[in-house]
């Protein structure tokens, strides 16, 4: 995965005393490290491991961690930290942990070796331990092993000075090493997965028996923080026009940016043309009734379409939305500022930080920084001359994080729990043109069947995400005695903790056969539903 710039940071972001910095250097495992140590209290933010040394200036991290990546130390073009980087984490006095690629990247940077190893060791392995005394494991754990999860083709061969060897693996390659007066430390193998099960507790004892951190991360913390930056940021005279959807992010960022500033807050709801059934009149409902938020829905479908009619590229669709979005704020601004006598100056977007750190390229990709996956429509797709200043209040927090933020904020728990809708709507839903014949009210249709029965079978809550895709093929088949060539919908459902990563759900056989049969006798214009049991790598979570 790719990470956020480090000139996205908030000033104040390296303000506290226990921050934790992730040098992303292209490990598809990168954000689950930030993830992790945000789950034991600590704040982290994960920068590029390329990034200049000016951009870290004022940041003092307690820890930092350089993440594994595809490349080997020895290629042309490999990433590397900056110069002077080893320095400042000097000055800070952080502690360095080198993970995988992050480990080779720092022996081999202080003196050491790395070469190509004589046995590659990818997937499950079994590591020992094999210091009597070790910051990493503890005392008394020589001779224990650990099943951990490794990725590696290069190994480490001589160590730098001062380097001591504490774990190998059961094939004899050095698997963890420690420079307890430099403070510098390397694990070979990623313990920031599921499948190095004792990996937390090694990261537990990095952060808090080593460095010395304390968990004092807090969602009260995140929220003050926020309305101090946001009340700094807007001006007494100022006012802020926010998008809603109707969805968990835009919900939690309106709600705590007019915490921030009250009725200088002027909520929009857009009707582009590409919302599921009956949308519009639902959320509308909600924002009035439980949220009294003022909200002027503005039906820009016709204009959506339009602009959308022929295009079938999936990335110039989400272009093409991003800009209309902008241009119907920039109109609703104009119609505003006639209202109340000035123009708003800012625009408030739900953007999260998965969708940051897949709108950035990875270190030695050649461009400026895990592969770019798609632009996100709050992200990639902003026309490069918009007139409205962004206001991003949840930017740099997963998706849990928001719902937790939400619950402080007293955001209905129907709000927190609907799942992720993408910004660009139906849009990445129906492949190819989705003006074409009535793809978008069958797949509203469809849409609207599927996730109804998973609510009635009482599993929309354990389930990340659910939706139908409007495929561009048509089928042959047989209803009511008679041969049709109709449409076929695809139907997916998946389980995640961030949606970063993700599995398909397995849906119970009768459930699936009830579904299929409602769709197909339900739905005219739809003879075959086919289910999508793809994880997530390889697949994203749309379609496109």
């Amino acid at each position: 995965m790719g990470s956020a710039s480090a000139s996205s940071l908030p000033a104040s972001a390296g303000a506290g005393e226990n921050l934790v910095l992730i040098l992303d250097f292209g490990s598809q495992y990168t954000h689950l490290i930030t993830r992790r140590v945000r789950q034991l209290g600590v704040l982290s933010l994960c920068v590029s491991g390329t990034a200049p040394l000016a951009s870290l200036a004022g940041l003092r991290p307690r820890a930092v961690v350089l993440s594994g990546g595809p490349h080997s130390v020895h290629a042309s073009g490999a990433p590397t930290f900056p110069e002077g980087f080893l320095e400042f984490a000097a000055g800070a006095g952080a502690h360095v942990l080198g993970v995988c690629y992050g480990m080779q990247l720092l022996v081999q940077s202080l003196g050491g070796a790395v070469e190509a190893g004589e046995k590659q060791e990818y997937g499950k392995m079994e590591v020992e331990v094999t210091a009597r005394s070790s910051a990493l494991y503890g005392e008394g754990e020589v001779g224990k092993r650990q099943t951990v999860w490794m990725s590696h083709g290069d190994e480490v061969v001589r160590l730098p000075e001062g380097f001591e060897v504490v774990a190998r693996s059961v094939q004899g390659a050095v698997a963890a090493v420690e420079n307890r007066e430099k403070r510098f430390y390397g694990l070979q193998y990623h313990p920031e997965v599921t499948h190095s099960p004792q990996g937390m507790e090694t990261l537990r004892r990095f952060l808090f028996d080593v460095c010395g951190i304390k968990a004092d991360w807090k969602m009260q913390d995140v929220l003050d923080e926020e309305i101090r930056t946001i009340q700094s940021m807007v001006r007494p005279d100022e006012h802020v026009i926010c998008a809603l959807s109707g969805g968990v992010d835009s919900t939690v960022a309106a709600t705590l940016v007019h915490k921030a500033i009250g009725d200088r807050l002027h909520c929009v709801f857009v009707d582009n043309g590409l919302l599921r059934y009956n949308e519009r009149e639902r959320v509308m409902l909600t924002f009035e009734s439980d949220l009294h938020l003022p909200v002027t829905c503005v039906d820009a479908s016709e204009q959506f379409l339009s602009k959308l009619k022929g295009v079938k590229d999936p990335e110039m669709k989400r272009k093409i939305i991003g800009r209309e979005f902008i241009a119907v704020f920039d109109d609703f601004a104009h119609k505003l500022e006639q209202k109340i006598g000035k123009r708003p100056g800012y625009l408030v977007q739900g953007t999260l930080y998965p969708d940051v750190i897949e709108s950035c390229p990875p270190p030695g990709s050649g461009r400026t920084h895990s592969h770019t996956i798609k632009s996100h429509h709050n992200v990639g797709g902003l026309p490069k001359d918009m007139k409205l200043k962004l206001i991003e209040p949840l930017k740099l927090l997963f998706k849990d994080e928001v719902r937790k933020l939400g619950s402080i904020l007293n955001v209905p728990e129907s709000f927190l729990k609907r799942h992720p809708f993408p910004g660009p709507g139906l849009a990445v839903r129906v492949l190819g043109d989705v003006t074409e014949g009535n793809a978008l009210e069958v797949l509203r249709q469809v849409d609207e069947i599927f996730v109804q029965a998973i609510k009635d079978a009482g599993l929309y809550d354990i389930i990340w995400q659910a939706f139908a895709v409007f495929l561009p093929v048509q089928t042959v088949g047989v209803q009511g005695d008679q041969r049709t060539h109709s449409n076929a919908v695809a139907l997916r459902a998946i389980t995640s903790e961030d949606g970063m990563t993700a599995d398909w759900y397995y849906f119970e056989r009768e459930f699936l056969v009830d579904v299929v049969n409602k769709i197909c006798n339900n739905v005219r214009g739809v003879n075959r539903v086919v289910q999508d049991i793809t994880q997530k790598p390889p697949a994203t979570v749309e379609w496109e």
